[in-house]
């Protein structure tokens, strides 16, 4: 009688890994002089114009190579009579709401920042596009709008301390903020 024997392998699926994140301890440098904005911005972004065609003269990208994430700031002069205090204050809203069919929450609040000025801040969890918006005015002549995104296809809850970690540098630079003119 002959048998065979053969080697039974049993497949088990790998458990699922998580992406190790080191982060830095926070370092900051000084915007350039050419805006009519001032503040300080992690050391580990790299800053560029924004070449968007409808974007403003005085439109910037914190790019965050190393997570493949970028701050996108918006400024808008508001003695700029095209420029409407409360046309923007409503987009800045709206801009959020945006991403109400997919956020499980989002959570306003107003900051008050170290240079004696106010900011509107939103964090927004789920899977949507960004985590993390802030907008700031002095009301007669300048308006301030960032807002996080992320280019991956990584989860929100698997990014968070990334999030994290930018969000504190906003934070920074909305504390830091001064208008120049």
């Amino acid at each position: 009688m002959l048998g065979f024997s053969a080697c039974e392998q049993t497949y088990l699926p790998k458990p699922k890994a998580y992406n190790r994140i080191d982060l830095p301890e926070s370092a900051y440098q000084v915007l350039p002089d050419t805006f009519p904005y001032q503040f300080f911005y992690s050391q580990y972004a790299e800053l560029s114009r924004d070449t968007f065609p409808k974007s403003g003269r005085y439109y910037i990208n914190l790019f965050y190579p190393d997570y493949d994430a970028v701050i996108q700031i918006t400024y808008k002069d508001l003695k700029n009579p095209d420029n409407n205090v409360e046309e923007l204050l409503t987009e800045a809203f709206d801009l959020t709401m945006k991403h109400n069919p997919k956020a499980y929450s989002i959570r306003e609040s107003i900051i008050a920042m170290r240079n004696n000025q106010v900011a509107s801040i939103a964090e927004l969890a789920g899977e949507v596009p960004s985590q993390f918006q802030f907008f700031t005015t002095d009301s007669t002549t300048h308006f301030f709008r960032g807002a996080l995104y992320f280019n991956t296809a990584n989860k929100n809850d698997s990014l968070r301390p990334i999030i994290e970690f930018i969000k504190k540098d906003a934070i920074e630079m909305l504390n830091t903020l001064e208008w120049k003119y």
